[in-house]
């Protein structure tokens, strides 16, 4: 089988200036990782950008704030593990902006997935080349035997290495991955342990997620890359690792950098410029990039008159709320816990993260009170849960898979509920925007952006950030940035193997 390399992808080029005329200027709205992405790629440029966030630091939901715990220490939160997968390519090249040798980040061993009456799954040590992968994680896990395989639905469990953005789309968008799981027929244990950390991660219920999505996440961490299932985390805080540096990086590059600044509403001026009004003042540009939430655009657009062509993005949704609980705890966890586990069957538990295990500061709080830093996530509790009803919930899954900590003092505790992540279900994908628009000087980015290559979370942000910014530049005839991906199509795509077959008759004529 051939080797799955990374492939480079960019807008067809119209032009290779390196900067763009002076005095272009441009505004971003969302100061996450995709408006840092479009920031950075029009600085670079050349324009004059103006980088306008309504929290106080940038990062989005990758970001963080400070908090003084009960013993008295300043600590940062964060909305949630956030890991860092070595096919994150885009997103590795916009941090090496500002940590060339990404030494703010560490690998972790394994993923491991835990289940009910001590039941574990392990990713370390597979092959990282299709199909042996999937070949050896089904010789290794204790969840199917060979029994089992013979009763697994070939054909639909094929998809999985089958994938094609326009035929799995076109076949599988409107199926829920609830339905596409359930005709595998795999033993439910066995579909618990081996599919949940995929239909799971992103918040959205395996019955409210698009099939196609599924089968897209399944190709890009898993069989069509080969860089594995295993990933890095950040030693540091986000906000400190991340995007402090990122902030005085794009300040210092001439950017201007508006945090604690809410855009309220988008005009233009009677030279038919853009005028972004915000909290503070207004801004004129020749072009901008919205990198906002679902609900955030939703709303900036409905304030807009200039932005009336953009009136379909009222039909994009968020999905169901997501939960942290971060616990400062008396005594340490176990010495064999993993950094980082993911978790099934446990009721909203969706993943146990012990922070002093990889992050210098949890780590420095742990070794003072000889205690642990532990995070608890519910990826998609119900909507209709309060939060003292969810923390107890995760607490209880907590106990039942960390036997100790039932003893342990909780001595601070820091809960967040957030419901601004967006949806992806069934037959969703025809009315998810693209980073282009119907205005040639306003552009798209987002995680629930469409982008033309697989992609997903944090690397997707930074791919429509990319793309946002390369299609303003195409109009004044600047070179784009340029982005890579894992291969289009899977090992097993009636395309990939029409033109594999093509590439063999040619080398022997």
């Amino acid at each position: 089988m051939s080797r799955i390399r990374p492939e480079t992808w960019q807008l067809p080029a119209r032009g290779g200036a390196r900067k763009a005329p002076v005095g272009r200027r441009s505004v971003v709205v969302g100061g996450g990782i995709a408006g840092i992405a479009a920031a950075t790629v029009l600085n670079e440029r050349g324009v004059h950008v103006t980088l306008i966030e309504r929290e106080p630091t940038l990062g989005g939901r990758a970001g963080g704030f400070e908090r003084r715990v009960a013993t008295g220490e300043l600590c940062h939160m964060e909305r949630g593990f956030h890991a860092f997968f070595r096919q994150y390519y885009n997103l590795r090249a916009l941090l090496r902006r500002i940590d060339p040798e990404l030494s703010m980040l560490m690998p972790l061993p394994d993923y491991p997935i835990l289940g009910p009456a001590g039941l574990v799954q392990s990713f370390r040590g597979l092959p990282r080349r299709t199909p042996f992968q999937v070949m050896a994680l089904a010789w290794k896990t204790p969840y199917l035997r060979l029994a089992d395989l013979t009763r697994v639905n070939g054909l639909a469990a094929l998809e999985m290495l089958r994938f094609d953005p326009q035929r799995t789309y076109a076949r599988f968008d409107g199926v829920s991955a609830r339905q596409y799981l359930d005709s595998l027929r795999f033993p439910e244990i066995a579909r618990r342990m081996l599919f949940d950390v995929f239909s799971h991660s992103f918040f959205n219920p395996e019955a409210e997620l698009s099939a196609a999505e599924l089968l897209m996440t399944f190709h890009f961490y898993f069989t069509g890359n080969a860089e594995g299932l295993i990933f890095d985390v950040v030693r540091k805080p986000l906000t400190r690792a991340l995007w402090q540096p990122f902030e005085q990086h794009l300040r210092a590059q001439g950017v201007d950098v508006l945090t604690n600044t809410r855009a309220l509403r988008v005009a233009r001026s009677s030279e038919g410029r853009l005028r972004v009004e915000h909290e503070h003042g207004v801004c004129e540009a020749d072009d901008l990039v919205l990198a906002l939430d679902v609900d955030a655009l939703k709303g900036l657009v409905a304030e807009s008159p200039a932005l009336s062509a953009l009136a379909s993005v009222r039909t994009l949704t968020t999905t169901r709320p997501f939960a942290v609980l971060r616990l400062w705890l008396d005594r340490p966890v176990e010495p064999e816990r993993a950094a980082f586990a993911g978790t099934t069957g446990i009721g909203l538990l969706d993943n146990i993260s012990c922070y002093e295990r990889f992050q210098d500061e949890s780590a420095a709080w742990a070794a003072r009170h000889s205690g642990s830093v532990i995070e608890l996530h519910g990826y998609a509790v119900p909507p209709e849960l309060d939060a003292a009803a969810i923390r107890d919930d995760l607490l209880s899954g907590l106990h039942a898979l960390y036997p100790e900590t039932r003893r342990a003092r909780i001595v601070d505790e820091c809960m967040l509920v957030r419901r601004d992540c967006p949806a992806f279900e069934p037959g969703s994908r025809s009315r998810r925007p693209a980073p282009h628009t119907s205005l040639p000087d306003v552009t798209l980015a987002g995680d629930f952006v469409s982008v033309p290559f697989p992609c997903a979370l944090m690397e997707r942000a930074t791919a429509s950030g990319f793309l946002a910014a390369n299609l303003l530049l195409a109009r004044i005839g600047v070179a784009p940035e340029p982005l890579s991906s894992v291969p289009q199509q899977g090992l097993l795509s009636p395309v990939r193997c029409t033109r594999e077959r093509e590439v063999q008759h040619d080398a022997t004529v």
